[in-house]
């Protein structure tokens, strides 16, 4: 059974959410405010966040970058900020997906069970010990990690799917559409911004210059693809 943490302050908004997941056979724990939501977070272990960010004591945006300086649990914020600079500010700050108030319970499920089979495939993968290696950098599924000149390069989970679909295509140029379609697997939305932030996200933490990239390499008019690494 799938434990979620489930941080929302309006309280018709959680009743229902929590009474649904709970249907749907998670074992959630409800938190109304910022403060709750990380003592819960410190003293427990969950496969997944759903985070609202107007949260009274501790703001959403402060909960999430805690949750990041310990953990890589998958974060969905729920916001009724629904601007793209309001999306792209969560994803900066570490959330792996971004749903905006109102939400089709259904859209809720679809981007919870993405989110967890994606997590359960890296944590239970079908073949053991692959590593496949470009240049310094080597990807090692069986661990679920990338390792740069011997140091583990800590990502959330979207960001290392990202680095291991360039990894494992090292001549296919993807559009941002295709990126989407690969890593977020979700019919709801198709969001170039989204993949823009992670793109870079990962560039800040395997580029020697992220400004001049040579591991991800944008090709213009069209996406990205690995870079020519021996």
């Amino acid at each position: 059974m799938y434990k979620l943490l489930l941080v929302e302050d309006d309280s018709e908004i959680s009743e229902l959410v929590l009474k649904h997941l709970t249907t749907e056979g998670f074992l959630v724990t409800a938190a109304k405010d910022g403060e709750r939501a990380l003592d819960e977070f410190y003293k427990n272990t969950f496969d997944l966040v759903l985070l609202d960010i107007m949260l009274p004591k501790v703001n959403g945006k402060e909960v999430l970058r805690k949750i990041r300086e310990n953990s890589t649990v998958p974060v969905i914020i729920i916001s009724a900020k629904d601007s793209e600079l309001d999306k792209i500010l969560g994803l900066e700050l570490g959330a792996d997906d971004y749903i905006t108030k109102p939400f089709s319970l259904n859209e809720l499920n679809a981007r919870i069970n993405a989110a967890l089979r994606r997590i359960s495939y890296y944590k239970n993968p079908v073949i053991k010990e692959k590593r496949v290696q470009r240049g310094d950098l080597i990807l090692d599924i069986d661990n679920y990690q990338i390792i740069k000149n011997n140091i583990v390069i800590d990502l959330t989970s979207k960001e290392f799917e990202i680095l291991k679909l360039f990894l494992e295509n090292p001549k296919k140029v993807f559009t941002k559409a295709q990126i989407f379609s690969s890593i977020w697997e979700d019919d709801f939305m198709n969001d170039e911004n989204t993949v823009m932030v992670h793109i870079r996200r990962v560039r800040e933490k395997i580029e020697d210059n992220p400004s001049e990239p040579k591991y991800i390499k944008t090709i213009w008019g069209i996406g990205y693809k690995l870079g020519d690494i021996v």
